[in-house]
Parts: structure tokens; sequence; C-alpha cells
């Protein structure tokens, strides 16, 4: 197996021999993946990046963009055409048009090419006129991601580990019943096999909702043309000692061994396996609200995500011959906007620490990483108001459901994350004390000048940790 793996990536590598060369030393390409935990953002954080790059008059933090090395940046065909494009115009104007909202999230991979035309720095700046580089942005669904997990596991131990997750969980009741009416030693029937899947994909269903983030498979709530197929028919059953080559549990074994083959390890290969830097955006403000258990998933699932990653910085025959390593890695807490920018530093906080307790936890080393609190489209404005003799910090926007104007106060996040992680590795139910507010806002009205992109926080710093080194 490693034999053919290494033969694998070594004609990978040759194939693609001449556009890395070519590449590297005229028009350099980053590729960057973009991904996200449950409904943490990314159409909008992929759709305000490109309209910030275009117009970069609030992109300061952006070092090439600040010292106006930018000279121009357009949008190009992308160069895989095998892939949808990410529908950018569609989604900016969605955002920013007279009636904003949010647009429609994406449930597949699509891609988008922008190229910018960038002056060298430093004692390059005098010998060398200016050059083209293409970022290349991959969108992808965060379920995807948490799917490589399973290649390193049987279907046994994941069935282990599904059942426990499940176990004495309220929304799980309906699998649970199906589960307890199947011998998995029986001999295979479809029907039945139907019957357990749709149970166990309701469950998936109702787990994200309750803000469980590791809902593998992935294809099962995002299933696309396999909808139906029996690649994405099965579910994990209890141990059966004894089954039959042709029971329940033999069959459901030989689906979860395909649905590894032939759906993750494709992916991987064809897309994930090239990336050279990666944002995934985690709705962390999201996740305290519903509480330590859901605050715990997301830890686990930024372990699982940091397990995934090949980490390393690309060296020369590396690159050219194995394929690409993810150099940076950003954790990035979205909707920092929900918080007056006084609790900003906290939510960082917080981030940094399930990062650092992720990195732990997947033994992970070798590509930079960090955590950040930003917005890729600020959809608020702040205030303060007295009350009771105290000033609260406040944020208004418009109310997702109602339309309504509205000032809110979330809470007030710990300034020692310890406060929130504790409890949830310990499975605490609840928070002792006060709890933190979540509300849904719809995107504000624009009124942009020339030059300038859609309002954002420190989407510029995000962008300047991913690729500001490669300007």
């Amino acid at each position: 197996m490693a034999i053919a793996g290494l033969a694998e990536g070594l004609t990978r590598g040759i194939e693609d021999l001449g556009d890395r060369v070519s590449g590297a030393l005229f028009e350099p390409v980053i590729r960057l993946g973009v991904t996200g935990l449950a409904r943490a953002g990314k159409t909008v954080f992929i759709t305000a990046l490109v309209a910030n790059l275009l117009d970069r008059a609030r992109m300061g933090g952006l070092r090439a963009a600040g010292e106006g090395r930018i000279l121009a940046a357009y949008l190009q065909p992308q160069p895989d055409v095998t892939l949808p494009r990410f529908e950018f115009e569609t989604h900016l104007a969605a955002l920013t048009g007279p009636e904003p909202h949010w647009p429609e999230s994406t449930r597949a991979v699509s891609e988008l090419r922008i190229s910018l035309r960038v002056r060298p720095s430093g004692m390059l700046s005098g010998l060398a006129g200016p050059r083209t580089v293409h970022l290349d942005i991959v969108d992808y669904p965060g379920e995807w991601l948490l799917d490589l997990a399973l290649l390193d596991l049987s279907y046994a131990q994941w069935s282990r580990a599904a059942l426990a997750r499940a176990r004495g969980r309220a929304e799980a009741a309906e699998w649970r019943a199906a589960l307890a009416a199947t011998d998995p030693a029986a001999p295979h029937d479809e029907a039945e096999a139907q019957r357990l899947a749709r149970a166990y994909t309701a469950w998936l269903g109702a787990a994200r909702t309750a803000g469980l983030a590791d809902c593998t498979p992935g294809r099962f709530l995002l299933p696309g043309d396999l909808a139906g197929a029996p690649v994405v028919t099965f579910a994990p059953l209890p141990e059966a000692p004894g089954a039959g080559r042709k029971s329940l549990a033999a069959e459901m074994t030989r689906r979860f061994d395909g649905y590894k083959r032939e759906v993750v390890r494709p992916f991987f290969r064809a897309h994930f396996a090239q990336i050279d830097r990666q944002v995934v955006l985690v709705d962390a403000l999201e996740a305290i609200h519903k509480g330590p258990q859901a605050l715990d998933e997301t830890r686990r699932a930024m372990a699982a995500i940091l397990g995934a990653f090949r980490p390393g910085r690309n060296a020369l025959l590396t690159q050219l011959l194995r394929g690409r390593r993810v150099e940076r890695l950003l954790f990035a807490a979205t909707k920092a906007d929900h918080l007056h920018h006084v609790q900003h530093a906290r939510l960082a906080a917080i981030m940094e620490a399930l990062l650092r307790e992720a990195r732990d936890r997947a033994a992970f080393a070798g590509a930079e990483t960090r955590a950040m609190a930003i917005a890729a489209l600020r959809a608020t404005v702040e205030e303060e108001r007295a009350h009771g003799g105290k000033v609260f910090n406040m944020v208004r926007g418009q109310l997702l459901e109602t339309g309504r104007q509205a000032a809110f106060h979330p809470g007030e996040l710990p300034e020692d994350p310890a406060v929130l992680l504790s409890p949830a590795r310990s499975g605490a139910e609840a928070w002792l004390g006060e709890g933190f507010g979540a509300m849904r806002f719809a995107p504000a009205r624009l009124s942009l000048r020339p030059g300038e992109g859609p309002p954002h926080i420190r989407l510029d710093r995000a962008a300047e940790f991913l690729i500001g080194d490669r300007l």
C-alpha cells in the first residue's frame, strides 16, 4: 500500500511538473481552500474576500494592499474546467443589492480564480517589474473535510464511535428504535438497509441542528448526485460476531469501505491534496450559545480537521514530485460583528484555546496555524446604552426573522477561556451562571464609495496571514 501510494504521488507530481515549474518561475499560483463547520458563512467569506481584493480601500491590513503594491485585480476563468465556478457575481448582488439578503449556501465543490498584479517589495522592487499572482479559491463543504478521518477507521471502529456519540441523545431516538428492531447478523435486506440509512441520516441532521459538529459521513447530509446510491445507504451497527458474508452487517461493511474508496479518496486526490493554504470557518458564538457539549464538539471537530492536513513547508522536490502541502491553516471565528469590539479579544482568546487543545489532541506539528475572530461582512453597528446604573456595550442590526431594527447585548464572554472549556471537557450539560445569547441579523444596506469593498472586521488581517507572504 505504501509503495502504491508513493507511485501514485510520483505519477501525479510528474504530470504536474510543467505547470508547477512555470507557475513557480513566472506566475505563481496560490490554492486557497475555504471550508466551514455548519452555517459558519463560507459563501459570504469568499464573496467578501474577492470583492475586497477587487476594491481594496478597506484592506489596509493586507500589507501589499496597504503599501499600494497591488496594482490591479481581476477575475479569470478557473483552471479546472471540470469544477463549477463559484457564483461570485450572484452572491455579491445578494449582499449589496437594494434588498440585501444572505446568499444560498453552496453544497458542492466550486472554484474561482482572482489574479493580482503585484509590484515586488524590498530589494527586488528596483530590479524586477510587476508580476501576476493567481489566487485559486476552492470552496467545499466542511462535512466533506471531516470525512477524511474515516480513512483511518474500519467499519467496526466507526460504528462503535457513532453509537457512543448518539447514546443518551433525544434526537437519536428514532435511529435507536430502528437499531433495536434490527439483527445485524440476519441476511441482508435492501428495504431494511434503506430504513436504517434514513433513520441515521435524520439523526445526523438533528445532531447538526443541535450544534454537534462531527456529523459523518458528510455526503449523507449533502449527497448531491449520490442520493439514493448504495454507497450512501448504510448505517452504523452493533458488532455481530459470526455474521456471515451475506449478512446485513457484511453488506454495511462493504458499503462503508466503498464510500471511503469511491467518494472520500477521490475528493482527497482531486481537490484537497492540492491546497496550499486553508481557512476553516467556525461559528464559535453559536456553539457557545448552545452550551458546553456544542463547544466541545467544536473542539473535537477542529482536532479532526488538523489531523486531516498534511503539515509542512513546501520544499522544491516535494512540490514538484509529491504535490503541495498546506503551509498555513487559519481557524476563523466568524460573526464577530455580533459582539461589541471590546469583546473581540475574548472571542479570539477562546478560539486560540480551542486551537491549542485541538493541536495537542491531533499531535499536530509542521504547518503554521492561527486562530482569529472576524466578520467577513459587517451587518451591525455598535452602540452603548445605560440601564440600571450600568453601561452596556451593544450591537444594532436588522433582525433576520422579523426585519425590524434591534439593539442586542448577548452577554459577556469570560476573560479566561478555561471558564468555558473546562465545563465543555467535563461533559456539563449547561453553563453555570449567566448564559450567552445569540441573534441572527440580516445584511445591512450598503452605500459604497468607489474603490471600497463591503465592510468587514479583520478580513484584511486574515488575508495577510493566508496569502500575504506570497505577495
